[in-house]
């Protein structure tokens, strides 16, 4: 675990691919309990550490998380997250498509803003979402926005901002358009990641503090990984 930004209401972490953010079925532990540990080491606190946990990053993906260390923060935090008043980036490594485009031309690799929607369905039992490019029962709408920001020979570095927040929603997008995330054999994906990781991380996170209302900008660090080093090296 690796610390990013704290203080007395807020702390970020970087989380590493395979962790989990909060307690599940599998009984592994938890990032959030790793980070209650640290608080009570560092500050010497007696008793139970609060933490409030605002928001998750699926299993395979690395990047930043925000954890409250207060009952004020979390509950601002919540409406935060809630009206879209937190603006997370994130950078995904895909398949260079043939001559810019992903099939037949739906993903477009020029280096501008695109936008992407689609509505989503979530199937419980598989753990996976659908993506449609109209309503559906049971269906949610999700949008991103996305633009490309590196390539190589093989491989395309895209940015992407979530306009809503949905199961899988940027996997299941980018896979939607015909460009699965490197990695990720569960949207697609044509090999593993040899560290069992998808290529998806959160880079970015913005909003301003839910207590002294100051602006709260941070980045990730790469994973540790050739590509991610060869694309970080060109930002």
């Amino acid at each position: 675990m690796q610390v990013i930004y704290e203080d007395n209401h807020v702390i970020i972490v970087a989380k590493q691919s395979g962790e989990i953010v909060q307690g599940d079925k599998t009984g592994d532990r938890p990032l959030s309990e790793t980070v209650k540990d640290y608080i009570k080491q560092k500050y010497q606190k007696p008793g139970a550490v609060f933490l409030g946990v605002v928001h998750r990053l699926d299993r395979p993906v690395s990047g930043l998380v925000v954890f409250a260390r207060t009952s004020k923060a979390l509950s601002r935090l919540n409406d935060m997250f809630r009206l879209g008043q937190v603006h997370k980036t994130y950078w995904a490594i895909v398949a260079t498509p043939s001559q810019g485009r992903c099939d037949g031309g739906r993903a477009v690799m020029d280096g501008q803003w695109h936008e992407l929607e689609h509505w989503l369905v979530r199937n419980e039992q598989q753990n996976k979402s659908y993506a449609y490019d109209h309503e559906v029962p049971r269906s949610k709408h999700a949008v991103l926005r996305y633009r490309s920001i590196g390539r190589s020979e093989r491989y395309t570095l895209l940015e992407v901002q979530l306009l809503t927040g949905r199961h899988h929603q940027i996997r299941c997008q980018l896979a939607a358009m015909g460009c699965p995330i490197r990695g990720d054999l569960k949207y697609g994906a044509r090999r593993s990641n040899p560290d069992g990781s998808i290529s998806l991380l959160s880079r970015r996170v913005e909003f301003v503090h839910p207590v002294s209302k100051e602006l709260i900008a941070v980045d990730a660090p790469l994973p540790s990984d050739p590509l991610w080093e060869a694309f970080g090296g060109k930002k």
